[in-house]
């Protein structure tokens, strides 16, 4: 029995490790991201929707899966909603502690994985829980709240980035770095709330004691990064910013709105991506034209979408899995260098 025993623990031991393990902790250094010992790391991935609009997901942990094992994809983009997080969202009846384990346990599954997760703010109110849960051109007082839980949860996970908010708009460049008061319209309805700007709300999340790297969109959806150029975000007691930009084929100009920034700071296509159009150029030509900049400025980036029902889309079914031929399949050859 001890012989048995004796080659069973050899022949363990014989075994290859994994190479799976906890990310490095990363922090922004000129243009690059870079782990503890000075090594530029390059992250390349998908965003994986749903919980933005769902308080369960739409097969969000096979997704997980496929995405990391069949497409390598190295960082996963998660959208949230604030109003879920705290069980205020419709049919959440457990103050929204299914919401933040779920989100917890996706975080856990991927950093054992290796791979990093955006968390991100996609959907927010306009400082009235349970009112008006989406899209809003900017982070408002309640996106504060979300934000210092979120911070508190996830404390210097080396895995997690805060995304601090989807998409700014319509807001200057003053009102999106110094705050102030955001008038929108619904419908016909104007209605007006107050955002302390996102230099507020890094100072906020520092003072948690949270370093994990931040990711910051630029304003016109989150396309435009000239804000930053000159007069850049400042985190003092962090591990830094990683300004993200969304580009579609309606966006031109990507040098001098894009481009330009990434040549000075740390640069993410948080959401990038195409479908068939009559109005738009054809993707067998846009989506060649958007990974080649992408490869030539070395963006990170995260392609939108994993889900067949978010356009964009990478996917035909959850079915199969199968990559779109217009999209999906030009990303995923990117993501496996195939």
């Amino acid at each position: 029995m001890k012989t048995f025993l004796a080659c069973l623990v050899l022949l363990y031991a014989m075994l290859p490790i994994s190479s799976n393990a906890a990310p490095l902790a990363l922090h922004a250094d000129g243009n690059l991201l870079k782990s503890a010992d000075g090594k530029a790391v390059r992250l390349q991935g998908v965003c994986i929707a749903s919980l933005e609009w769902s308080n369960l997901g739409d097969q969000i942990m096979k997704s997980m899966d496929v995405a990391v094992t069949d497409w390598n994809a190295k960082i996963i983009r998660l959208p949230l909603a604030e109003d879920r997080w705290f069980g205020l969202a419709q049919y959440q009846n457990d103050g929204g502690s299914g919401y933040r384990d779920l989100v917890s346990s996706i975080v856990k599954k991927l950093s054992a994985k290796g791979v990093y997760v955006i968390l991100d703010l996609h959907w927010s109110n306009t400082g009235v829980w349970g009112q008006r849960l989406g899209q809003q051109n900017m982070p408002g007082v309640n996106s504060q709240v979300f934000w210092v839980a979120v911070a508190e949860r996830f404390a210097n996970n080396p895995a997690v980035f805060f995304g601090l908010y989807n998409e700014p708009h319509d807001v200057s460049w003053d009102v999106w770095r110094n705050g102030g008061e955001v008038t929108q319209d619904d419908k016909g309805t104007k209605y007006t709330y107050h955002t302390i700007g996102f230099q507020k709300l890094i100072e906020l999340v520092r003072n948690t004691g949270a370093k994990n790297l931040l990711v910051i969109g630029g304003l016109d959806w989150a396309y435009d990064l000239t804000g930053i150029l000159d007069k850049p975000l400042i985190d003092k007691t962090g591990n830094g910013i990683m300004y993200d930009s969304h580009i579609y084929p309606w966006k031109s100009e990507w040098e001098a709105k894009v481009g330009a920034a990434a040549a000075k700071y740390p640069v993410l296509l948080g959401e990038v991506g195409c479908e068939p159009d009559p109005k738009q150029e054809d993707p067998m030509t846009w989506a060649p034209k958007i990974l080649a900049f992408i490869e030539k400025h070395q963006l990170n980036w995260t392609a939108w979408c994993f889900h067949p029902g978010a356009s964009p889309r990478l996917l035909k079914s959850f079915d199969t899995y199968e990559p779109t031929p217009y999209w999906g399949v030009f990303v995923k050859k990117a993501l496996t260098g195939k």
